[in-house]
């Protein structure tokens, strides 16, 4: 069962890159998997010439697959979730601490207002 798991990673890791193997740039050369960083397409992942580094670049370029893109835009929505997630619980706390506040000093007032109240009674009896 073991082997199967490792068999299925396998075909996965080879399907995603099976592209990269089919596709070159101009260059002849295999393109590189990117990242986009503009404002349409944050996150979005794409082949690039891989001298574009090197200002050599020669203009290639080809989205990856829906698949992949698919998962990341799962995994954005799930980091979104527990980002929100974990602001809801920052929220709760604070509350909690000013509930936990709020409840020491009543407790505190009570106090007084009952040793107030028992001296009051003693000096009413004592002439």
């Amino acid at each position: 069962m073991a082997s199967q798991s490792s068999n299925s990673r396998v075909s996965r890791c080879s399907h995603r890159s099976s592209k990269r193997d089919t596709l070159l740039c101009e260059h002849g050369i295999k393109p590189v998997l990117r990242v986009s960083r503009t404002k349409e397409n944050p996150g979005r992942r794409y082949w690039g010439c891989a001298r574009y580094q090197v200002k050599e670049g020669c203009g290639f370029f080809v989205w990856a697959n829906a698949e992949i893109e698919e998962e990341d835009a799962e995994k954005v929505k799930l980091r979104k979730k527990v980002g929100s997630l974990k602001l809801r619980v920052k929220e709760v706390e604070m509350k909690m601490k000013a509930a936990v506040v709020v409840g020491l000093i009543e407790c505190l007032l009570l106090l007084l207002l009952w040793l107030h109240n028992s001296a009051t009674n003693r000096s009413m009896l004592c002439p």
